[in-house]
């Protein structure tokens, strides 16, 4: 028997779930287990912060993509590609190309990522530590660090100052 490999579908944006749902349904009613292994919508938690709020949320890694697990072959391959709101296989024409290895162990992720509510050029007020209720604007962003840059009016100089990203908050 043929060996399993990891593929990825192209879907309708917002269609992924539906689109993994139909499959597993399709699966079932076919009795394809041995064939088409699992259906994935990869997801990655995000951590949002707005209005000095941490939150943490589930995001689609790849929106408009599904991926699947499967033995390819012109029974599996019909069977996804007709599946309502499927647009195809990612690969050259329309031939699927499987992920090496080393793109699948990519998957397995890292550290969450923050999304913030600011930018630069915004006016913020200090929430925390030592420069508690200084209002300042946002001079630079450093999402390595999860700091940003404020520039202060102290002694009637503007003064850079680095703060955490959880100590401002959007005016």
């Amino acid at each position: 028997m043929a060996e399993a490999n990891w593929y990825v579908v192209h879907t309708y944006s917002g269609y992924e779930n539906k689109v993994k749902m139909d499959i597993e349904k399709t699966i079932e009613n076919r009795k394809l287990h041995d064939q088409i292994l699992e259906v994935s919508v990869p997801m990655q938690d995000v951590v949002e912060l707005k209005n000095g709020v941490r939150k943490t949320v589930a995001k689609k890694m790849f929106p408009g993509y599904v991926l699947i697990n499967m033995v390819m072959n012109d029974e599996t391959w019909y069977v996804v590609r007709n599946t309502r709101g499927v647009t195809g296989f990612v690969g050259p024409g329309s031939k699927p190309v499987p992920l090496s290895a080393e793109e699948i162990a990519g998957l397995a992720g890292g550290e969450s990522p923050v999304v913030v509510d600011f930018e630069v050029g915004d006016s913020v007020t200090v929430t925390s530590g030592v420069w508690e209720g200084t209002a300042g604007v946002i001079a630079s962003i450093n999402e390595g660090k999860q700091s940003v840059t404020i520039h202060v009016d102290m002694f009637g100089r503007e003064t850079p100052v680095e703060l955490g990203f959880d100590e401002i908050k959007k005016l």
